[in-house]
């Protein structure tokens, strides 16, 4: 420790959700978002509207209000879900990160903000080899803590690394901010002399997306159970349901319950809640609406105003969860229907959006989605195309997942195709805003129906237009279906419920 006056405290972070099915997360994915280092990090954050992890904006501030300290800013690489970190380029990253923490030493603390369900093209726990490497640069004793996703996929080196982790708690996720006040928290409590103990059991659960939310449904209760058990001696309780499409021997619902001293008390709440998980396991099956009913409600709503708008949400497709934002089902069913009203959002499709910019707004023209059919679900659909509106794709998230941070989607155009208006992007990006909508002219409120390529992001963002009841979850091919049967999973742990209809545990001893 370098003492008590002002603490030194390492900022770094490499932040995917690896989808094992989906094309490989490179480089240039990570420069078109986020991947700053060193004062590139500081100059960020004092931005109106940084880019940013908001966690990192959390813990900050908890820290500015509470602790003589200075931060020290090492890395911090964001980016859309997507497949397998290129692996060389990951080495590059941890390489870069270890010369700049070493660089820095003597440190006080460090905090790492990662989202926890990362694979690279050769290593299948880049997360706990990174919380390793920092703990083999600082030593034991100084205080490493850590925020994950709660679609993080926890392993034993993770927790062996971290004094202390701290999972988001809301999906979607509107608590990031929160959770990194919480991680400051913990460790201001560490400064004090508090020394805490963690448990972690990991469940044979791998529950499907769709079935992770937190308004309701078995892990809205499960979290709930979780923090009624927070006493003063739990500091804090996290509850992850992983993500599935990593395909990794570390998935599986984990439980981390982090005490404030030894003793076995972080245990024993830890086997309580697993305990109460389980029993609720057979709950985590999804329901989904098909593609043929959910046409049939959106051609109704066209019809007769009298019924409530709707929103069509292409969970198969979530750029959030992997998925290339860029599938025609539902955009050609409803085409093919002669659907009125209808907005569409946010198609990825570089080159389509560079051709609706080279003809310029009001040209009409033979729209080619997919022209390069890039996956097997990706399939090419051609119509008849009128650009109504051309944005350069900067904006600033108005509600929920990215509320008040930078954004850019890349040159953009709002396509019109008979009663429909599509928007389309360069730079994939899941639809869970709706200025992402709102940038192209668009007023949601006048729709019948909404699509949007999201898994459940969208509803803190579209919740302003939209009510739980009117949200249909699609059934299509994808590379996010939840319908986890579809995929050839080839690492995760077996038996794991749903993937097997049939699964016996019992609580460790």
């Amino acid at each position: 420790m370098t003492g008590t006056s002002s603490r030194r405290v390492a900022i770094l972070g490499l932040m995917l959700e690896s989808n094992r099915f989906a094309p490989v997360t490179t480089e240039e994915d990570y420069l078109n978002r986020v991947y700053l280092a060193g004062t590139e990090i500081l100059e960020d954050l004092n931005l109106p509207d940084p880019k940013l992890p908001t966690e990192i904006r959390g813990f900050i501030g908890a820290m500015n209000a509470h602790c003589d300290w200075t931060a020290v800013p090492i890395l911090v690489g964001l980016v859309e879900a997507g497949g397998p970190l290129e692996h060389a380029f990951y080495q590059a990253t941890r390489d870069e990160m270890k010369r700049r923490l070493e660089a820095a030493m003597p440190l006080d603390a460090v905090y790492i903000a990662n989202h926890g369900a990362m694979v690279t093209t050769e290593e299948d726990d880049p997360d706990g080899e990174l919380f390793a490497m920092v703990r083999s640069i600082v030593g034991p004793e100084v205080p490493i803590v850590a925020t994950l996703d709660l679609h993080g996929n926890v392993s034993e080196r993770m927790v062996e690394s971290a004094d202390a982790i701290v999972a988001y708690r809301t999906n979607p996720h509107v608590d990031m901010r929160a959770r990194g006040m919480e991680a400051a928290g913990i460790l201001l409590e560490m400064f004090t002399g508090m020394r805490p103990e963690m448990a972690f059991i990991r469940l044979p659960l791998i529950p499907p997306t769709v079935t992770l939310l937190t308004e309701s449904g078995p892990y809205a209760d499960i979290i709930e159970y979780g923090q009624g058990l927070i006493t003063d001696e739990i500091a804090n309780v996290s509850i992850l349901g992983g993500f599935a499409f990593g395909d990794t021997p570390k998935n599986g619902m984990a439980i981390l319950v982090t005490a404030r001293h030894g003793g076995g008390v972080a245990r024993a709440v830890a086997r309580l809640i697993a305990q109460k998980a389980w029993d609720d396991h057979e709950r985590y099956v999804p329901h989904l609406a098909s593609l043929e009913d959910a046409v049939a409600r959106v051609v109704e709503a066209g019809r007769h105003t009298d019924l409530p708008a709707l929103i069509l949400a292409d969970v198969a497709d979530n750029p959030g969860g992997g998925g290339r934002g860029n599938t025609m089902w539902i955009l050609e069913a409803l085409h093919d229907a002669n659907v009125t009203g209808v907005m569409v959002g946010v198609i990825h499709d570089p080159a389509l959006a560079h051709e609706a910019h080279a003809r310029g707004e009001g040209a009409t023209f033979q729209a080619i989605f997919n022209r390069h059919e890039p996956d097997e679900f990706s399939r090419r659909f051609e119509a008849t195309a009128r650009v109504a509106c051309l944005k350069d794709g900067e904006c600033v998230g108005r509600r929920g997942f990215y509320a008040g941070r930078h954004m850019n989607l890349g040159p953009s155009a709002l396509l019109v195709l008979g009663g429909i208006q599509v928007v389309v992007i360069s730079i994939r990006t899941q639809c869970a805003d709706p200025v992402f909508l709102e940038m192209m002219g668009l007023d949601i409120a006048r729709a019948r129906a909404v699509v949007v390529k999201s898994r459940g992001h969208f509803r803190a963002g579209f919740d302003e237009f939209f009510s739980a009841d009117q949200v249909i979850e699609v059934d299509t091919p994808g590379l996010t279906s939840p319908i986890l049967s579809r995929f050839d999973f080839r690492h995760l742990p077996r038996p794991a419920f749903p993937i097997d209809s049939r699964v016996d545990w019992t609580l460790p001893g």
